[in-house]
């Protein structure tokens, strides 16, 4: 029997990948045809969704963008055969250039694998780290995500395996309130920064290699309860990391004898409330209490006095999911990418104004250019392109002298960027840099949690002076008063929310001043 793969990934579906399932099934019945429909991940090739891929002796092959009229031509054209005939066949899946020229680590079973299937998880590499783990003492685990260089794959970059030695190292209170005695694992996955979704495509693509990584972190750092908090804008992630759980606890690989070696971890996914704020981790661990979602003031640090007051590791998504490669193929394995104190792999995603917007993996050190053009391929408007934001909306607005900068933690933070969570977000020529820096003041004020008055307060100034800018009020002045708003944010703010909202607006000013000096009434490129 012949297996047929149509995502059922949250970008497929909006663009109608359901319908095509269901069209193919149908076809599939009625013409009494011997093949099986696999809903799978996606494989990150946005621009080809929903795509379509067929196994063939030699190998996979794709057709796509497929719509549900397709189908019925595909069919007659020798789809199920991998015929080249139908004018969206886009050849072996493995050997479009997009794909190829990747180096995937985290995400090599994403796309691939039905993701709810623990034996098609098993066939291709799954749980060979958590086996290795448990022949292992905590600190060899520990030990193995140090010799990686693994870094968290989120703003800050800290060192995975110090933040696990020092949970490992610090013993949980006792004072007699129901969680007490505890240490916990905590994935980030409120996942908010603009043009991101790495997090979402490999939940819902490969779970199983999410729950493998907390589960490991767990006989690291002696935790024997998790909870992933989810953004409550996943309802796609959420069914199958549920529905992926259940069937993990079915068979032993979480629970309370895991694979029959005595040892417990028990898992839980928490839903967060729409609020960008509860991506910083304190914020997150108030609202996994059941508390509005405010930042704590640090130290003490959640790895000390983290989720109910114990010693708690926060990790987001990619990071605990790049531990059962390291875990399976050694630490030494995946520090052999990627370059300086970036080891490993990082995923960046594509998004904006790019031809090919999508999911890259590579190890660290190719260029920003590389990821524009050999993988985006340019706009997607045709127009050439003008500024491109790395790392979120906290994340600095680089022009084309900055995109030869290798992108790893040093390099870009010396080049005044960021790496952050991978989100790589494109602007043609027709972008209005002044409003681009409104919009990171307008941001900070609808998401600030209002802790700390030098974001509650700054933000909304900040809009009020970059407005003044744009009318032509006072301009010389206002400029002037800008930058020293935005100094204080940046060291009066409790956190990165405020402390980091100046460096879109200060990079826009700094590369693309004259958006700043054209007469009032004339925006625009």
């Amino acid at each position: 029997m012949i297996n047929v793969y149509v995502p059922r990934d949250t970008t497929a579906l909006s663009l109608g990948a359901d319908a095509v399932a269901d069209c193919l099934a149908r076809e599939i019945q009625q013409r009494g045809l011997s093949a099986r429909l696999v809903r799978n991940g996606s494989r990150g090739l946005f621009w080809l969704e929903p795509l379509i891929e067929v196994d063939t002796s030699r190998g996979r092959v794709a057709y796509g963008p497929v719509t549900q009229d397709d189908i019925p031509a595909l069919l007659d054209q020798g789809m199920l055969e991998g015929s080249e005939s139908h004018h969206l066949y886009q050849g072996y899946t493995e050997a479009i250039p997009y794909l190829q020229n990747q180096q995937r680590l985290t995400f090599s079973r994403v796309g691939i694998t039905d993701p709810l299937s623990i034996t098609d998880y098993r066939n291709h590499g799954g749980f060979r780290g958590l086996e290795q783990a448990l022949g292992l003492k905590a600190a060899q685990i520990v030990d193995e995500v140090e010799r990686s260089g693994l870094r968290g794959r989120g703003g800050a970059a800290f060192p995975a395996g110090r933040k696990w030695r020092t949970v490992l190292e610090t013993d949980p209170e006792r004072p007699g309130q129901p969680w007490s005695g505890r240490k916990f694992i905590v994935c980030n996955a409120d996942e908010g920064d603009s043009g991101t979704f790495a997090d979402r495509l490999l939940m819902e693509g490969d779970p199983y290699v999410l729950i493998e990584g907390m589960v490991i972190a767990g006989l690291a750092v002696g935790a024997e309860t998790g909870f992933i908090y989810l953004r409550s804008e996943y309802p796609n992630a959420h069914r199958i990391l549920t529905e992926a759980i259940t069937r993990a606890e079915a068979e032993g690989y979480l629970g309370s004898n895991l694979l029959s070696s005595g040892r417990i971890f028990h898992l839980y996914i928490r839903l967060g409330a729409e609020a960008y704020i509860c991506g910083e981790e304190t914020a997150m661990l108030d609202s996994l209490e059941g508390k509005r979602g405010m930042v704590r003031a640090k130290p003490p640090l959640p790895a000390h006095h983290g989720a109910f007051g114990q010693p708690t590791v926060v990790n987001n998504v990619l990071t605990l999911a790049a531990v059962p490669y390291i875990l399976a193929e050694g630490g030494q394995s995946y520090a052999d990418f990627g370059m300086g104190r970036s080891r490993g792999t990082q995923p960046f995603q594509l998004a904006g104004n790019l031809a090919r917007g999508g999911l890259v993996e590579l190890a660290f050190g190719v260029t920003l250019r590389s990821l524009l053009y050999d993988f985006g391929g340019g706009t997607e408007s045709g127009r050439p392109l003008r500024a491109v934001q790395v790392g979120g909306p906290l994340g600095a607005y680089l022009p084309e002298s900055h995109w030869d900068t290798p992108m790893d933690y040093e390099a870009m933070a010396d080049a005044g960027g960021m790496v952050g969570h991978g989100g790589i977000v494109a602007f043609d020529d027709s972008v209005d840099m002044a409003q681009q820096a409104r919009f990171a003041m307008e941001f900070c004020r609808v998401e600030s949690c209002g802790k700390c008055t030098p974001c509650r307060i700054g933000a909304v100034r900040g809009v009020e002076v970059i407005d003044r800018i744009i009318a032509d009020q006072d301009r010389t002045d206002n400029l002037a008063l800008l930058q020293d708003l935005c100094h204080t944010m940046e060291m009066g703010s409790l956190c990165a929310m405020g402390g980091m909202t100046p460096n879109p607006v200060r990079s826009a000013l700094q590369f693309f001043p004259d958006d700043f000096t054209r007469p009032a009434g004339n925006e625009g490129g």
